[in-house]
């Protein structure tokens, strides 16, 4: 730089960066600068202006002055300090100063660098700063478990809240996975999730589970994970978002103990008013959820027929005992009144809001698949499959046991009657498990051993 400063003016002004040679001592002051440097601070068309500026007034924080000088004192040359430098205006403008002490052939100490103009830099960086604060501001205030874990299943950033929700400090979390917090199945169940994501980029939105915390504390949480990708798009972690529901959770499972115990009061009215029709609920419940079970349904569902079940005759209620328990045969005018007992029971129970179609259930329970049945003449999948449940199973309760107006015509009767009308009237399919289960239990009503 000593032997080529003026070739250095020249390259530097292409570049536009400011080249400068200071005096310390003996007299403080520029030796030389190129047209880039004073045009960085303001000082187009007067050189001569900028030459008596002094480089120590250049820095507006005195503090960055001091560890500037006292740098170059110790170490003989700075390079890219950051600074930020006065402009003729007084407005100021970011540089980054690279520099070295020399002496020059009359003992002169001086200065000679560069001076980069940075402001553009800073600026990006100033916003990049606080679009990263608001970011994490952001995550911080969402009331969610918030994390992002990298290809290995190890989480790389929480949110407060998560933080929180573990007890544990941050860099407690940092580069672990979910098997150093939660139980192994659990942890198991998150890491295929995870896996899934990450395999597929398909995302797992709202999935429900149940979750132990490091306390021992049982929760039920709502979770989403999405892929995270890089500039070329590759997957390269996920994003989780996890709400506790628990309260929320316990509200609806009390709100739905609630509507269960109101229809089981209705129930319990029915078998004060009506002792055959109560018992033949229960046994027609017993028998559906039998069949249900053989079909693996899930325990809610198995809880929407059994309800079903015991609640499908609640409509006889509301008519009169002597009709319901006349020993001889109905007049046209008594069965029309008979077969409002579903349409009675669907008006009764519809405003229950369950997590299964409990009413349509029940409204449906005497439709047939070939159309034959009441009260809406519905045909093959137009019924709903606990419907045609009920129907085989009311079917194989009713002519089994004693009714007001005949006797029993037993299970063997029964059991030929379905399979006289299976595919027609029944679900072929619901009709083969019923008769599969009277065979397991040798030939016997198997939902009385229950």
């Amino acid at each position: 730089m000593k032997n080529d400063f003026s070739l250095s003016m020249v390259a530097a002004d292409n570049l536009e960066l400011g080249l400068f040679r200071y005096c310390l001592i003996p007299q403080e002051g520029f030796l030389a600068v190129n047209p880039a440097l004073w045009q960085m601070f303001g000082y187009r068309y007067y050189r001569s202006d900028f030459f008596q500026e002094k480089f120590v007034n250049l820095f507006v924080n005195s503090k960055d002055k001091d560890v500037f000088f006292e740098m170059l004192s110790r170490n003989g040359n700075v390079k890219f300090f950051e600074a930020l430098f006065r402009k003729k205006d007084g407005e100021t403008v970011w540089v980054a100063i690279t520099a070295s002490s020399i002496f020059t052939n009359g003992n002169a100490k001086c200065i000679e660098g560069i001076i980069q103009n940075i402001s553009s830099y800073k600026n990006r960086q100033k916003k990049l700063l606080m679009e990263k604060k608001f970011f994490k501001d952001l995550l911080d205030n969402i009331p969610d478990a918030i994390y992002f874990k990298d290809r290995n299943n190890r989480i790389t950033k929480v949110n407060k809240f998560y933080i929180k929700g573990t007890g544990l400090r941050e860099e407690e979390i940092i580069g672990k996975t979910d098997f150093d917090f939660f139980p192994y199945e659990q942890a198991k169940k998150m890491f295929d999730d995870d896996n899934y994501v990450l395999d597929t980029g398909n995302s797992i939105i709202g999935k429900i589970e149940k979750t132990r915390l490091p306390n021992g504390s049982l929760n039920q949480v709502i979770t989403t994970k999405i892929p995270t990708f890089n500039t070329q798009g590759r997957i390269v972690g996920i994003m989780g978002i996890t709400r506790d529901m628990t309260v929320y959770a316990d509200l609806e499972k009390e709100r739905f103990n609630m509507m269960v115990n109101t229809l089981e009061v209705l129930g319990k009215a029915l078998q004060m008013r009506d002792p055959y029709t109560f018992t033949h609920t229960r046994n027609v419940a017993c028998i559906a959820e039998e069949i249900a079970k053989v079909l693996a349904w899930n325990k809610d569902r198995l809880l929407g027929i059994k309800l079903a079940g015991e609640l499908h005759d609640l409509g006889k209620i509301s008519i009169p005992l002597d009709i319901l328990n006349k020993p001889g045969e109905l007049s046209k005018l008594e069965y029309s009144l008979i077969q409002e007992h579903s349409k009675n029971c669907y008006n009764l129970i519809g405003n229950f809001k369950f997590p299964f179609p409990l009413a349509e259930i029940i409204y449906q329970h005497h439709e047939r698949l070939d159309g034959s049945g009441y009260p809406r003449k519905l045909k093959g999948e137009d019924i709903l499959l606990e419907a045609r449940i009920l129907a085989v199973s009311d079917v194989l309760e009713a002519m089994t046991h004693h009714r007001p107006y005949r006797e029993a015509l037993g299970l063997s009767r029964a059991c030929k009657e379905l399979k006289k009308d299976r595919g027609r009237k029944y679900d072929a399919e619901i009709v083969d498990i019923a008769l599969g289960l009277v065979t397991k239990n040798k030939e016997k009503a198997f939902w009385l051993d229950n």
